[in-house]
Protein backbone atom coordinates (compact mmCIF):
# COMPACT_ATOMS: atom_id res chain seq x y z
CA UNK A 1 0.00 0.00 0.00
CA UNK A 2 1.29 3.26 -0.57
CA UNK A 3 -1.23 5.95 1.04
CA UNK A 4 -2.14 4.54 4.54
CA UNK A 5 -5.87 5.86 5.91
CA UNK A 6 -5.90 3.98 9.29
CA UNK A 7 -8.40 3.80 12.15
CA UNK A 8 -7.51 2.15 14.94
CA UNK A 9 -10.31 1.07 17.61
CA UNK A 10 -10.93 -0.40 20.93
CA UNK A 11 -11.11 0.12 24.47
CA UNK A 12 -9.25 2.60 26.53
CA UNK A 13 -5.75 0.89 28.23
CA UNK A 14 -5.44 -1.58 25.28
CA UNK A 15 -3.32 0.60 23.17
CA UNK A 16 -5.21 2.11 21.15
CA UNK A 17 -3.54 5.63 20.91
CA UNK A 18 -0.05 4.08 21.23
CA UNK A 19 -0.59 1.79 17.82
CA UNK A 20 -1.76 5.22 15.95
CA UNK A 21 1.26 6.62 17.69
CA UNK A 22 3.52 4.32 16.45
CA UNK A 23 2.29 3.79 12.89
CA UNK A 24 2.85 8.18 12.79
CA UNK A 25 6.26 8.03 13.98
CA UNK A 26 6.67 4.64 11.32
CA UNK A 27 5.81 7.39 8.41
CA UNK A 28 8.44 9.81 9.84
CA UNK A 29 11.04 7.15 8.95
CA UNK A 30 9.85 6.38 6.33
CA UNK A 31 9.67 10.07 5.01
CA UNK A 32 6.48 10.26 4.39
CA UNK A 33 3.38 12.80 5.46
CA UNK A 34 1.89 12.15 8.67
CA UNK A 35 -1.07 13.23 10.36
CA UNK A 36 -2.08 11.56 14.08
CA UNK A 37 -5.78 11.97 15.54
CA UNK A 38 -6.79 10.49 18.49
CA UNK A 39 -10.31 10.51 19.84
CA UNK A 40 -11.30 9.16 23.31
CA UNK A 41 -14.28 9.49 25.86
CA UNK A 42 -14.06 11.16 29.03
CA UNK A 43 -13.95 7.35 30.47
CA UNK A 44 -10.22 7.02 29.59
CA UNK A 45 -9.36 3.16 30.69
CA UNK A 46 -11.86 0.95 30.09
CA UNK A 47 -14.23 3.55 27.84
CA UNK A 48 -13.92 3.79 23.87
CA UNK A 49 -11.26 5.45 21.74
CA UNK A 50 -9.52 5.68 18.90
CA UNK A 51 -7.38 7.05 16.48
CA UNK A 52 -6.80 7.91 12.80
CA UNK A 53 -3.49 7.74 11.12
CA UNK A 54 -2.57 8.97 7.25
CA UNK A 55 0.64 8.19 5.92
CA UNK A 56 1.05 9.41 2.55
CA UNK A 57 3.85 10.85 -0.01
CA UNK A 58 1.70 13.71 -0.91
CA UNK A 59 0.85 16.57 1.69
CA UNK A 60 -2.07 15.50 3.55
CA UNK A 61 -5.60 17.87 3.75
CA UNK A 62 -7.56 16.40 6.56
CA UNK A 63 -6.35 14.27 9.52
CA UNK A 64 -9.99 12.51 9.47
CA UNK A 65 -10.13 9.42 9.08
CA UNK A 66 -13.55 8.61 7.31
CA UNK A 67 -13.08 6.08 5.12
CA UNK A 68 -10.08 3.47 6.11
CA UNK A 69 -7.89 1.22 3.91
CA UNK A 70 -6.76 0.05 6.98
CA UNK A 71 -8.65 -0.78 10.20
CA UNK A 72 -7.92 -2.64 13.63
CA UNK A 73 -10.51 -3.32 15.77
CA UNK A 74 -9.46 -4.51 19.06
CA UNK A 75 -13.55 -4.80 20.18
CA UNK A 76 -16.66 -6.07 19.25
CA UNK A 77 -18.48 -2.54 20.05
CA UNK A 78 -15.65 -0.78 17.47
CA UNK A 79 -15.85 -3.53 14.98
CA UNK A 80 -20.03 -2.94 14.61
CA UNK A 81 -19.14 0.84 14.83
CA UNK A 82 -16.41 1.07 12.03
CA UNK A 83 -16.60 -2.04 9.80
CA UNK A 84 -19.24 -0.37 7.06
CA UNK A 85 -16.33 2.35 6.55
CA UNK A 86 -13.83 0.38 5.37
CA UNK A 87 -13.18 1.30 1.89
CA UNK A 88 -13.49 -0.95 -0.80
CA UNK A 89 -10.32 -3.19 -0.65
CA UNK A 90 -9.41 -2.25 2.46
CA UNK A 91 -7.83 -4.40 4.89
CA UNK A 92 -9.17 -5.00 8.49
CA UNK A 93 -7.72 -6.67 11.58
CA UNK A 94 -9.38 -7.51 14.56
CA UNK A 95 -8.40 -9.13 17.86
CA UNK A 96 -10.24 -12.88 17.70
CA UNK A 97 -10.00 -13.36 21.34
CA UNK A 98 -11.94 -9.97 21.93
CA UNK A 99 -14.46 -10.83 19.23
CA UNK A 100 -16.22 -13.36 17.60
CA UNK A 101 -18.07 -12.24 14.97
CA UNK A 102 -17.14 -12.98 11.01
CA UNK A 103 -16.93 -9.89 9.69
CA UNK A 104 -19.44 -11.03 6.54
CA UNK A 105 -18.15 -8.01 4.06
CA UNK A 106 -16.46 -10.31 0.65
CA UNK A 107 -14.81 -6.66 -0.63
CA UNK A 108 -12.06 -6.65 2.17
CA UNK A 109 -9.32 -8.18 3.61
CA UNK A 110 -10.03 -9.70 7.07
CA UNK A 111 -7.46 -11.06 9.11
CA UNK A 112 -8.40 -12.54 12.38
CA UNK A 113 -5.50 -12.83 15.10
CA UNK A 114 -6.09 -14.24 18.22
CA UNK A 115 -3.88 -11.29 20.09
CA UNK A 116 -5.27 -11.11 23.18
CA UNK A 117 -4.98 -15.27 23.90
CA UNK A 118 -1.16 -15.55 21.57
CA UNK A 119 -0.11 -12.40 24.40
CA UNK A 120 -1.07 -14.39 27.46
CA UNK A 121 0.35 -17.27 26.32
CA UNK A 122 3.71 -16.20 25.28
CA UNK A 123 4.47 -14.06 28.52
CA UNK A 124 3.27 -10.74 26.56
CA UNK A 125 0.96 -9.28 29.03
CA UNK A 126 -0.55 -6.28 27.76
CA UNK A 127 1.18 -6.75 24.09
CA UNK A 128 -1.68 -7.44 21.99
CA UNK A 129 -1.94 -4.10 20.45
CA UNK A 130 1.81 -5.04 19.28
CA UNK A 131 0.95 -8.13 17.99
CA UNK A 132 -1.81 -6.75 15.88
CA UNK A 133 1.11 -4.16 14.65
CA UNK A 134 3.24 -6.61 13.82
CA UNK A 135 0.58 -8.20 11.29
CA UNK A 136 -0.43 -5.04 10.63
CA UNK A 137 3.20 -4.34 9.39
CA UNK A 138 3.52 -7.60 7.12
CA UNK A 139 -0.37 -7.12 5.81
CA UNK A 140 0.22 -3.65 4.39
CA UNK A 141 4.41 -3.36 3.76
CA UNK A 142 3.87 -0.20 5.49
CA UNK A 143 6.71 -0.28 7.59
CA UNK A 144 9.56 -2.53 8.44
CA UNK A 145 10.62 -3.96 11.25
CA UNK A 146 13.66 -1.54 11.71
CA UNK A 147 11.04 1.55 11.23
CA UNK A 148 9.56 -0.35 14.33
CA UNK A 149 12.76 -0.72 16.30
CA UNK A 150 13.97 2.75 15.65
CA UNK A 151 10.22 3.99 16.37
CA UNK A 152 9.84 2.14 20.26
CA UNK A 153 13.12 3.28 20.59
CA UNK A 154 11.86 7.14 20.08
CA UNK A 155 8.84 6.78 21.88
CA UNK A 156 9.42 4.67 24.70
CA UNK A 157 11.30 6.67 27.88
CA UNK A 158 14.74 5.59 28.44
CA UNK A 159 13.95 4.54 31.62
CA UNK A 160 12.31 1.72 30.12
CA UNK A 161 14.46 0.95 27.50
CA UNK A 162 14.12 -2.61 28.62
CA UNK A 163 10.34 -2.89 27.19
CA UNK A 164 12.07 -2.43 23.52
CA UNK A 165 13.08 -5.63 23.47
CA UNK A 166 9.83 -7.88 24.69
CA UNK A 167 8.02 -4.97 22.44
CA UNK A 168 10.17 -5.77 19.04
CA UNK A 169 8.85 -9.81 20.39
CA UNK A 170 5.50 -8.75 19.85
CA UNK A 171 5.56 -7.13 16.69
CA UNK A 172 7.66 -10.11 15.03
CA UNK A 173 4.89 -12.52 16.52
CA UNK A 174 2.02 -10.86 14.89
CA UNK A 175 4.61 -10.53 11.47
CA UNK A 176 4.86 -14.22 11.78
CA UNK A 177 1.28 -15.33 11.67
Amino acid sequence: MTDINALFAGFGGQGILFMGKMLAYAGLYGDKQVSWMPSYGPEMRGGTCNCGVCISDEPICSPLVTTPNVFVAMNKPSLEKFINDVEEGGIVILDSTLIDSVVERKDITVYYVPATQLAADNEMSGLANMIIMGKMMAATGVFTLEDMEKTFRKIIPAKKAHLVEKNMEAVKLGAAL
